[in-house]
């Protein structure tokens, strides 16, 4: 393991500490900043994500997104190859996905506008720490060469750090939303 990538390890575990944490103690009202952001892009297709383990729960605001546009969410297709974005509306059908996280059974394609993304860490530059698949890194920046795209980080508070251990691959967010509060970059 390189000296980054135990850094990287070492952030990641203190993160997910973090999370867990922020995950028990917080009741419900969790998206209400993620609502009031979206309701500015009414009608833009948005991509947002199934939440997996301790992850902040984005779908009341995806449901009401939806209501007015497309939303989408991610699909893994392959180790190394960027994300795709399936339609998703509440109450579809939903099969098992890679990493334990539900995908639309069916569908058609989707290319968002705003992506949603999951994280482990943030810090207020808008740097961003991932599991470390590199997923939403190859995404973001296919979707940025062919447009603008605002991509915004979806976390609790407790969930910044001061610092990161960046790359230059790693994509940076436009804005960070917590359950506190909107941070902008």
């Amino acid at each position: 393991m390189t000296d980054l990538a135990a850094i990287k390890a070492a952030a990641r575990k203190a993160a997910f500490a973090r999370r867990k944490e922020a995950h028990q103690t917080h009741g419900p009202g969790r998206c209400g900043f993620l609502s009031s952001f979206l309701a500015g892009y009414r009608g833009v297709p948005v991509a947002g994500y199934m939440p997996i383990r301790t992850e902040i729960d984005p779908l009341p605001a995806m449901a009401e997104a939806s209501a007015h546009g497309p939303v989408g969410v991610p699909v893994i297709e392959g180790a190394g190859l960027p994300l795709k974005f399936r339609v998703w509306e509440p109450d579809c059908a939903m099969t098992d996905g890679p990493f334990g996280a539900q995908i639309p059974a069916t569908g058609d394609w989707m290319i968002p506008q705003v992506v949603i993304v999951p994280l482990v860490a943030f810090d207020r530059k808008g740097g961003r720490l991932g599991y470390g698949g590199g997923f939403y890194d190859r995404t973001l920046e296919l979707l940025r060469a062919s447009g603008p795209v605002q991509a915004v980080g979806f976390a609790y508070a407790a969930q910044e750090a001061d610092a990161l251990p960046l790359e230059p691959t790693d994509q940076p967010l436009d804005m960070i939303i917590t359950e506190a509060g909107v941070l902008t970059f």
